[in-house]
């Protein structure tokens, strides 16, 4: 194997690939990149067994990418990556010689490495289905980072380790809940499913995924299996496998009706709880109280050990109903942070019953909070 390419082509599909390379990982090969270069195509493969990155890179012109001659071979990532991400040149030169060593090299530099069987690399198939789903790859990262955050990281629940993706027509429900907490976010695909499924990804993995997606406009195919799941996106396949297990039913948790509804600034909100939680702690649970007083919302947190805040901010009630409830802070403000608007709506049910977060200027976004109770 042989060749010539640009540095920015290399790096950009080595930097994708790597996310798959576990330095924790206890089987050696599985710390390899494997390059195989045929039809004038560079496929560049990663995988610790939980997910598995591939990508495409292919030969449009010498000027970018020249192929002297075919091959296979698995290359050390982290070094193969820091080498490339380091030299200082436009173009690169791979080579492989004598079977298994590796030469990496410019005008001005040679690394020379050892490279590992890629009879010893496991068989890996990256399956397309034939009945796929199609987002959009901006939908998708909103989708992600407005839920992920609420997911558990008890390994002692799997399941809620993993974000809920639950598809049926044409409606694409997104749940993510630690047992404190809910997010739920429901779009409206542009093309119906054929087939109605309800999955859970672990949320490292999309996490992942989405820190690679490129342009928003980019259409993101959803490949679903029994136990793994395949986005391809371009020349680029992420599969990962699925969580095991029955999704708890969420529904249940939203309340359909309130007994006050408040509207205020989204930043003034936010900005107020993270002050009034600087005289908190993790051990009390970063515990605020929030009390209306007429059209008036003060919160305030106190700790024995540290002093106590308070603080006031207006606010515009649906009725004139008043209530006094405790929540964690930390909670709250993850909540908050996954809007992009700038007012929300608060919900409350009761002093003791969830909180919902809403927002007219985004409706397809539902955000609970537990209340913690005080004595």
């Amino acid at each position: 194997m042989k060749f010539t390419i640009k540095k920015e082509l290399l790096l950009d599909a080595l930097i994708k690939v790597s996310k798959a390379i576990s330095t924790k990982n206890l089987i050696p090969v599985l710390g390899g990149i494997k390059f195989e270069l045929k039809k004038k195509k560079l496929t560049l493969t990663a995988s610790d067994n939980d997910i598995t990155i591939q990508t495409v890179i292919e030969s449009n012109s010498d000027e970018e990418f020249k192929i002297v001659n075919e091959g296979s071979i698995l290359i050390q990532g982290k070094y193969v990556l820091d080498i490339v991400r380091k030299l200082q040149s436009e173009y690169i030169n791979i080579e492989v010689v004598d079977e298994l060593k590796i030469l990496i090299y410019t005008e001005n530099s040679e690394f020379n490495l050892n490279g590992i069987s890629e009879s010893e690399y496991p068989n890996i198939s990256l399956e397309e289905n034939k009945k796929k789903i199609e987002v959009k790859a901006g939908v998708l990262k909103s989708i992600v980072n407005q839920t992920a955050f609420a997911t558990s990281n008890e390994e002692s629940k799997p399941v809620l380790t993993g974000i809920n993706f639950n598809i049926s027509g044409d409606t694409l429900e997104c749940n993510a809940t630690d047992s404190y907490r809910l997010a739920r976010k429901v779009i409206q695909l542009e093309k119906a499913s054929d087939e109605n499924y309800n999955i859970v990804i672990p949320s490292h993995n999309i996490l992942e995924f989405v820190k690679i997606l490129g342009d928003d406009e980019d259409i993101v195919e959803l490949h679903i299996f029994n136990n793994k799941i395949l986005f391809k996106v371009g020349t680029l396949k992420f599969e990962s496998r699925l969580i095991n297990g029955t999704y708890p039913n969420t529904s249940n948790l939203l309340p359909e009706t309130s007994i006050l509804v408040i509207s205020t600034s989204l930043n003034d909100f936010y900005n107020v709880i993270d002050r009034v939680s600087i005289l908190t702690s993790d051990k009390e649970k970063n515990i605020v109280t929030l009390e209306t007083q007429g059209n008036m919302l003060v919160l305030k947190s106190s700790s024995v050990e540290i002093g106590r805040v308070e603080e006031k901010m207006p606010i515009e009630k649906n009725n004139d109903e008043d209530i006094k409830i405790s929540f964690s802070a930390r909670y709250m403000m993850d909540a908050l942070k996954s809007f992009s608007t700038d007012t929300v709506e608060i919900h409350f049910v009761g002093e003791i019953k969830p909180i919902l977060i809403k927002s007219k200027e985004e409706v397809s976004l539902t955000q609970l909070v537990l209340p913690i109770r005080t004595i």
